[in-house]
């Protein structure tokens, strides 16, 4: 029993810790449609896509509308870094994690020039389709 007591007083300690920290006002916002565009394939001739699903954690959500209103400027900066990228990038794991990195800095320096504070926690690839 008194085993069953700590762990609820750990629990307790935990979550009320977690939340102090402004944890709990994140949220996600998930960009309506996918994005899909070309990336350069292995020859010049050959073109391939991809097809992702973005969401981006949002550190408050009082911030939604914020994000809402830079919608076509986020979605085309993640377009233009995935329009740039290689074939072999765009289909290794590595590469994808690297792009989805790129992608993150590009979107919270956006945001902080233009409205000055820190939106965006991280940018998360929920689908991630290529040919």
């Amino acid at each position: 029993m008194r085993r069953i007591a700590l762990f609820f007083c750990f629990i307790t300690v935990q979550f009320t810790s977690f939340t102090s920290f402004g944890a709990s006002n994140l949220g996600y916002f998930g960009f309506e449609p996918d994005i899909t565009t070309n990336y350069i394939g292995s020859s010049k001739k050959k073109l391939g896509f991809v097809r992702v699903t973005v969401e981006l954690m949002i550190l408050d959500m009082n911030n939604l509308e914020v994000v809402e209103h830079h919608v076509p400027l986020l979605r085309d900066a993640i377009v233009e870094i995935l329009s740039k990228e290689p074939e072999d990038k765009v289909k290794s794991l590595v590469g994808r994690e690297e792009i989805r990195k790129k992608c993150a800095q590009a979107i919270k320096k956006l945001l902080k020039i233009e409205t000055g504070q820190e939106i965006i926690r991280d940018v998360l690839f929920t689908k991630y389709l290529y040919n």
